[in-house]
């Protein structure tokens, strides 16, 4: 391969391995770098200086910078897969754990990993789906995760194969509720929430539509969800139509999933009760 396509390839970042195996000597490299043509941001790792430094290209710097066997892992992984839009602050990376290297700047984990929760991905290695999904531990993550690139059993799979290491015990967590779709523990969720509010009741019938939760005097209804993943096409527009029979007949709906309830619950409480109080004020 030529060392312009190497460049092309890799966002304009190379190592002196590579450019070695492309035919250039260690002088020529470091002519290169005396005249300004390649930048040197680490022990063996250039970039072009005609290529713009951008996260994707401090991130490949990171991850040449610590070695062949270095493993991106975490909200790293997360979003080299594309699971996420954004590149973190600060990368999280793995290297086996007789090694001693560390890297100014980077969060580095000595860990030895399995082949199988390795995968490369556009020329680097990162943890595997699955065991990225695990360890960064987000439910809204996993649920999206589940919806498009893996299934219940890869997530179980990874987690058995690391069960016993850091993290793992909120991966077991969201693997609990995610097994389940998480719908009856969200109603349950809703209930704790509600408690300082007065005038609810659950499941009611509006028009002949099943509500899950309603304020019948103010007409203010309470839609809750699981997690998207365990909901198919078909439940999800029988719900739509209901929930739009349910608006016709006069009632304001909110709607909230698990993951909003698990997370935001103080958030939740101040919508619910700033719809109570615009209803309320209105039938006054």
């Amino acid at each position: 391969m030529t060392i312009s396509k190497v460049l092309a390839i890799q966002d304009g970042v190379i190592t002196m391995k590579q450019a070695r195996d492309c035919g250039l000597s260690e002088d020529a490299v470091l002519r290169k770098v005396r005249s300004g043509e390649w930048i040197r941001h680490a022990k063996g790792v250039y970039q072009s200086a005609g290529h713009r430094r951008t996260h994707v290209t401090r991130f490949r710097v990171a991850m040449f910078s610590l070695g062949t066997d270095a493993v991106a892992h975490g909200p790293s992984a997360a979003w080299w897969h594309g699971l996420t839009d954004t590149a973190p602050a600060k990368h999280s990376i793995t290297v086996p754990q007789k090694r001693t290297t560390g890297r100014p700047g980077v969060s580095v984990r000595r860990r030895n990993l399995r082949p199988e929760d390795i995968a490369t991905v556009r020329g680097v290695r990162t943890t595997d789906i699955p065991l990225t999904v695990l360890e960064v531990g987000d439910s809204v993550l996993m649920d999206q995760a589940l919806q498009k690139h893996i299934s219940m059993n890869d997530l179980e799979a990874a987690y058995a194969r690391n069960r016993n290491c850091t993290g793992s015990r909120r991966a077991k967590e969201l693997l609990d509720v995610a097994r389940t779709g998480g719908r009856s523990e969200a109603e349950r969720l809703t209930h704790r929430i509600l408690k300082p509010i007065a005038g609810w009741r659950p499941q009611l019938t509006v028009n002949g539509k099943y509500l899950d939760i309603g304020f019948e005097e103010l007409r203010i209804g309470l839609e809750i969800d699981g997690w998207r993943w365990h909901k198919d096409s078909h439940r999800n527009g029988k719900d739509m139509q209901r929930q739009n029979s349910i608006v016709l007949a006069g009632w304001t709906i909110l709607r909230y999933d698990w993951h909003r309830l698990a997370n935001d619950a103080d958030g939740v409480l101040e919508e619910v009760q700033a719809a109570v109080g615009l209803r309320a004020s209105l039938v006054g």
